[in-house]
Parts: C-alpha cells; structure tokens; sequence
C-alpha cells in the first residue's frame, strides 16, 4: 500500500504507523530505538540521534521506500489505500524528495467552495428569473401588438 499521508505516529513498541497502517522501510517495518530522536532526510533515509543529543552518534537506521506511480497505475482497494493497478511493487524513485517537519494539506477550503456553489446557484436561478420575466413582457408587448 502506498500514501501520500506523512503523518507518522510511534506506537508504544516503537514502531512507526500512519492511520494504525506499519511504515515500511527497506528492511520491514521501521522500529525506533527507545529514547531516540528520529528524523527524515530527503531521500527517504530515517536516522536517529541519542536523547543526549550526541550527534556525532547518530546513526541511519532504514529509509522510506519514494515512489513515483503514475496516475493510470493508480488504485484504491477496499479500505481506500494506495495500491498499484497492476499489483506489481512500484520501484524507487530517486528522483522523489521528502521534507520533514512538513504536512501536505489541502489547498481547498470545502466550506468557501460550498459557499461559492450556493451563491452561483442563486446568480443562475435570478438570471432564468429574469429570463423567464422578459419573456413575460415581450408576450404582453406582442398582446398588445396584435390588439387581443
């Protein structure tokens, strides 16, 4: 399964889980060192440093798998997780950068578009209103006309 979701949570056993789903790296299921500070490089490579904060001890311990699936190979399965159409693993792509500290959001606002929907819907119906009223007119403009 693949995602774009970067919010990774340690679980009480030091495993890494995003959404309850293990993070994998290229050796299995990534596992922190108890009192470890753990970061992310921008290929993917997680290191960890001592709590004491000795960096010169800092160590790499495994490194996310980076792809890069096209769109026509992607799927969903059932629990709505990324998976490739084909069901062939995708391969690395060296290409792709990570950036830690950082979460992808959206960049729409769902309560603004459903407001612009909601204030277009009324422009439409005022404007067949008021098509429906100049046909009105021109109709009695045409009455008048034929003298009935």
């Amino acid at each position: 399964m693949y995602t774009r979701n970067g919010n990774i949570q340690q679980d009480d056993q030091g495993q890494l889980a995003i959404d309850g789903n293990l993070v994998l790296g290229d050796n299995g299921p990534i596992i922190l060192p108890p009192n470890a500070i753990a970061s992310f490089g921008s290929d993917g490579t997680l290191s960890v440093t001592p709590d004491d904060g000795d960096v010169t001890a800092t160590m790499d311990i495994d490194r996310l798998k980076l792809v890069d699936i096209p769109v026509a190979n992607l799927a969903k399965n059932p629990e709505g997780m990324l998976i490739t159409a084909d069901g062939v693993p995708a391969q690395r792509d060296e290409n792709i950068k990570v950036s830690g500290g950082f979460l992808e959001g959206s960049n729409v606002s769902a309560v603004s578009e459903m407001m612009s929907s909601i204030a277009m819907n009324r422009q439409f119906e005022a404007q067949i209103k008021m098509m429906k009223t100049a046909e009105d007119i021109s109709d009695a403009g045409n009455r008048l006309l034929r003298g009935s």
